[in-house]
């Protein structure tokens, strides 16, 4: 029975050795991924993974929490530099427990909302299958101009003096423009409504000052996770004003977290520290990235939404691929060659499981040094897979995805390399 089980136990440190080498080897496209630096890597499998600290800094419920303490009060100071915030939270677990913990501070029971549908764009905890419907609140939805790739301004206004929501949610999961947040914050003033951003997809380029400014413009609160744009452990972060934090900090303790993931806040610290001092070419360079992509895409004869806007002004790109069979198949197909990205719903699409279109992310190879002259070349490589007619032609794609990688395996706009901060102390012995 041990023999047995330590089988096991080595089949799966086997698979994470292959997933470790399975993107390494690839370039990866999600849009919802990033990689940490080193220095947060091994702060991850650091001692705080074993730890408890339930309640505030300086005010906890457990003892040993002295350099805890610290370091989660380093987090929200650089947080408040960064995003120049009023108040900041760095407890929740997770983007969604952030939108929990934000709608249910901000509603009650049987209050109206508004926020995307999934098809536009709107993240499923925006949808009536999650959040909304967990605090049974009454959904509205942003009208929204396809061909624009966006909330219609004129019409969301005319909606939220006609619906009078108490909450408008803004963000979402294909988020390619800024959401109309400071046109909402007038009529919101008169409908007596709070204004959530969700943040999670474009926190970074927030951070870098190259998508829009949420909290100047309007919004009560940001909510966002932290390993998107934004190149942090997995986790998220909460923003808000100081006449709501008291509600705030108490939807998220004890409301949704009981102990906090304390390796992960030292991870953010760091990130935050990382951000402060390279966010801004971080983020101009995805644009830039995303652009280039677009447009190379474009040219090579895909349809790539909004050309008419430049395509994109986030880290993101939409492609309607249904000449090539959908989404399911492109994707599948380009995971072959070892380029991955994700099938994704466009407006007007109706079944999840296999929609037009597919969703690229930049973040991704932005942070492993990337740019405009290699995303010439993964246009190139899509096209040459998505048009493939043989499965030797994906093969020959795979080989030079391979090839293009060795020159990209370290992280950028962070403090490794001749910096990297060494932590031998931290191994197990």
């Amino acid at each position: 029975m041990r023999t047995a089980m330590r089988a096991e136990v080595e089949s799966i440190v086997e698979a994470v050795r292959k997933h470790h080498e399975l993107h390494r080897n690839a370039l990866p496209l999600i849009a919802s991924e990033n990689i940490t630096s080193n220095t947060v890597r091994t702060l991850l499998a650091s001692d705080l993974s074993h730890r408890y600290a339930e309640g505030d800094v300086g005010s906890r419920f457990y003892q040993g929490c002295e350099y805890i303490d610290r370091i989660e009060a380093k987090a929200i100071g650089y947080a408040k530099e960064l995003f120049d915030a009023e108040h900041v939270n760095v407890k929740p677990v997770s983007g969604v427990t952030a939108n929990i913990a934000a709608l249910f501070a901000l509603t009650s029971p049987r209050d109206r909302m508004m926020a995307l549908t999934i098809p536009d764009g709107g993240h499923i905890s925006h949808s009536k299958y999650s959040i909304p419907g967990m605090r049974d609140l009454l959904l509205e939805t942003f009208p929204f101009d396809i061909k624009e790739m966006n909330i219609d301004t004129a019409k969301m206004v005319d909606a939220l003096k006609q619906k009078k929501p108490s909450l408008i949610l803004f963000g979402g999961s294909l988020f390619l423009f800024p959401h109309p947040v400071s046109e909402a914050r007038e009529i919101a003033d008169e409908i007596g409504a709070k204004i959530v951003y969700d943040a999670s997809h474009v926190l970074g380029l927030i951070a870098g000052k190259q998508f829009q400014d949420p909290l100047r413009e309007g919004a009560d609160v940001i909510a966002g996770s932290t390993h998107k744009t934004f190149p942090g452990p997995q986790g998220a972060i909460l923003i808000c004003k100081d006449e709501i934090k008291e509600k705030i900090d108490q939807a998220v303790f004890p409301g949704t977290v009981s102990n906090h993931h304390l390796h992960h806040v030292a991870g953010l610290a760091v990130t935050l520290a990382e951000m402060l001092q390279f966010g801004d070419a971080y983020a101009v360079q995805m644009v830039r990235n995303a652009k280039i992509l677009a447009e190379c895409l474009y040219e090579l004869g895909f349809d790539v939404l909004c050309e008419h806007k430049g395509f994109t002004e986030s880290h993101q790109i939409a492609v309607n691929v249904i000449e090539y069979g959908g989404g399911a198949a492109v994707a599948e197909k380009l995971e072959c060659a070892g380029i991955i990205l994700n099938k994704n719903l466009l407006p007007s699409d109706k079944d999840p499981a296999n929609p037009t279109g597919i969703r690229l992310g930049v973040q991704e190879l932005t942070r492993i040094r990337m740019k405009e002259s290699e995303m010439k070349e993964i246009a190139s490589l899509i096209e040459r897979v998505v048009t493939a007619e043989a499965d030797a032609d994906v093969i020959k794609v795979k080989e030079e995805v391979l090839e293009l990688r060795k020159g990209f395996q370290d992280v950028d706009y962070c403090f490794d390399g001749k910096d990297a901060y060494n932590f031998p102390e931290l191994r197990i012995r």
